[in-house]
C-alpha cells in the first residue's frame, strides 16, 4: 500500500522538477512546442511544460570561436580563427546547428571569388573575409567580430 503511494508522489515530484529551467546569464533557450519554435528564454529561472517543450538550443551571446584549417588559395593552406557572435537569437536559431559549415563555406567562397585582394598580406585577407561573412551572417542575426590569420 505504501508503495502505490510513494510511485504517485514521486512521478509528480519528477515531472515539477522538470518543469523548472534556469537560464544562466549570458545565453539564451530556444523552447519548441510540437517541433516549432515557442519562445526564447531570456536568462533567469522559468516554468515551462514538461511533456510538451523541449529546449532545442543553448545558445551563447558572449561569443564563439571557430578554427579555419582549409585549403582555399593559391597562396597555400588557409589557417586562423573566426571569432563570431549571435546577436539576434530568434533568426540565429534556424541556422544555429549549421554555422560552423557557414563559415567555412564562406570563408572558401570569398578566397576563390575574390582575385582584388592581395593573398599575400593577411589582414587585408582578414579584413576581407570579415566582410564578406558578415554579408552572408548578418541577414541570419550573428556577426564575425574579428578575423585572424596565420601565415602559411
Amino acid at each position: 500500500m505504501l508503495t502505490l503511494l510513494t510511485l504517485p508522489m514521486v512521478f509528480a515530484a519528477v515531472l515539477m522538477a522538470s518543469a523548472i529551467r534556469r537560464v544562466p546569464v549570458g545565453q539564451v533557450y530556444t523552447l519548441y512546442r510540437h517541433g516549432k519554435m515557442a519562445r526564447l528564454l531570456q536568462p533567469g529561472i522559468h516554468l515551462v511544460l514538461p511533456l510538451r517543450d523541449r529546449v532545442a538550443h543553448k545558445i551563447d551571446l558572449a561569443g564563439q570561436t571557430l578554427r579555419l584549417e582549409e585549403p582555399g588559395s593559391e597562396a597555400g593552406e588557409m589557417r586562423g580563427t573566426v571569432y563570431w557572435q549571435v546577436l539576434e537569437p530568434e533568426r540565429a536559431d534556424a541556422v544555429f546547428e549549421q554555422v560552423d559549415q557557414l563559415i567555412r563555406r564562406g570563408a572558401i567562397e570569398a578566397l576563390q571569388g575574390e582575385s582584388g585582394v592581395d593573398l599575400g598580406d593577411r589582414r587585408d585577407l582578414g579584413r576581407h573575409l570579415k566582410l564578406s561573412l558578415n554579408n552572408a551572417l548578418r541577414e541570419r542575426g550573428m556577426m564575425v567580430t574579428r578575423v585572424e590569420l596565420e601565415n602559411t
